[in-house]
């Protein structure tokens, strides 16, 4: 996909199970539909350190639904019959260590997932132990970035990953914003200018047509969240949401 498209690709990120159990599909499918280049499926954990109010109430209604990584994976076992689409799995260490990492890979890439997004996974142990497991499954294991990471860690992370690199828009959770500030501009630019070999996208904060032209300035495309949730909430259908997200970004 980042062969073929490099600007104004949009990711967007959404709980499974939510809002109802059975829903994980129909919302890609949804998504799809509305032009969303790729996916990022997040498996809902008890303790997300990374998410914002709105994703982590999501996350607590999907586990309430029934989710677990074993639902999950038997939601998407003939995924790829119905979405075309790049797909992300993004969940934390602990659920995906008690279902076990090299199960959690074969399941993954049995079903079609391209890649990994481990928020809590430190990249020193990715390289000695899980790398050589995601390599062997054909998954690319995606890091995450801020405006605090060394250039000396971002190039080392360039250079062990592939995928894309994801740059968090600032060190905060993630969370809808109506504008970024010089600040966190500066920190696009610089990433922008050291020219990495990976594609880059950015999220945290995207959530209006501002922010996504903002992060397309500077990175490959930009990564939503916590305003699709609040869509899944507020608008009749998961149709209506998708179709709401299309006209609030392009």
């Amino acid at each position: 996909m980042f062969q073929q498209k490099k600007a104004n690709i949009l990711s967007v990120y959404f709980t499974a199970g939510y809002p109802q159990l059975n829903d994980t599909v129909r919302v890609m499918q949804a998504l799809e539909k509305e032009g969303v280049e790729m996916l990022e499926i997040g498996v809902p954990f008890s303790d997300p350190m990374a998410d914002g109010p709105v994703i982590q109430a999501s996350g607590t209604q999907a586990l309430h639904n029934g989710m677990s990584v074993k639902t999950l994976f038997s939601q998407l076992e003939d995924v790829r019959a119905r979405v075309s689409i790049p797909l992300v799995l993004m969940g934390y260490l602990n659920p995906i260590l008690q279902f076990g990492f090299e199960e959690y890979c074969r399941r993954a890439a049995s079903c079609g997932i391209d890649g990994l997004i481990i928020p809590d996974l430190p990249f020193a142990e990715y390289l000695e132990n899980y790398k050589p497991i995601a390599d062997h499954h054909g998954l690319h294991m995606i890091m995450l970035i801020t405006p605090e990471t060394s250039e000396e860690r971002i190039r080392l992370i360039d250079e062990h990953t592939s995928g894309f690199i994801y740059m968090v828009s600032s060190a905060s959770v993630t969370g809808a914003r109506k504008s970024f500030g010089e600040q966190n501009l500066a920190y696009f630019r610089r990433v922008n200018a050291m020219g990495l070999k990976n594609a880059r996208l950015i999220g945290f904060g995207i959530s209006n047509r501002e922010t996504f032209e903002a992060a397309c300035g500077e990175a490959a495309g930009a990564i939503i969240g916590s305003r699709f949730i609040s869509l899944l909430e507020s608008e009749p259908s998961v149709e209506a949401a998708a179709k709401k997200l299309r006209e609030a970004i392009r």
